[in-house]
């Protein structure tokens, strides 16, 4: 149990028995009246987002979540499989729970995982990536250098959008929250 002044962003909350993860609050003092908390609440198993307000000081049960950081082994079509650093333990976790993650998943990668009760919950890459661009087309004589952007094909298979200027066998930082390109690495 915790208490509505202990909020903050990415605590897992138990409420109803459904799993919802924090990610915005606010603390509100008007002026008139109680204080209370705004939240947005985003549901872990579907990720449908919902907006939730409670009295402060009201307590809420906490869900004991385990984030443990593994590396990303392969992919068998069904499951993607994971492997503890420490115990080299080695799990499974089915496409839906990796979801959108997957564009940005590389052998070898590292990820944390999230799991409640032993059942993985979700997992979070790092906020960006270096990815080598496996085709993109030549940028057209007389575009711009700046301003213009083009689809690219990463090593993952994920579609971004790139300037101009770069070309295929270039390595990229892709940001893993939108897909939006960061810029080019040096090697």
């Amino acid at each position: 149990m915790a208490s509505t002044n202990d909020l903050k962003n990415g605590l897992v909350l138990n409420l109803e028995g459904q799993l919802w993860t924090v990610t915005e609050f606010q603390h509100v003092k008007p002026g008139k009246g109680p204080a209370f908390v705004r939240t947005k609440l985003k549901h872990v198993l579907s990720g449908k987002v919902v907006d939730k307000t409670f009295n402060a000081g009201v307590k809420v049960e906490t869900a004991t979540v385990d984030r443990r950081e593994m590396t990303y082994l392969y992919n068998d079509g069904a499951e993607y499989y994971f492997m503890d650093g420490d115990t080299f333990e080695q799990i499974g976790i089915s496409s839906e729970v990796v979801a959108e993650q997957a564009k940005f998943l590389l052998e070898n990668g590292t990820a944390v995982v999230s799991s409640h009760e032993g059942a993985p919950l979700f997992i979070e890459l790092p906020t960006s990536v270096e990815l080598v661009i496996e085709h993109t087309d030549p940028g057209l004589q007389g575009d711009r250098s700046t301003g213009g952007t083009k689809p690219a094909r990463l090593e993952t298979g994920a579609e971004i959008q790139v300037p101009l200027f770069v070309t295929t066998g270039e390595k990229v930082k892709v940001d893993t929250r939108d897909g939006r390109y960061l810029g080019r690495v040096n090697s």
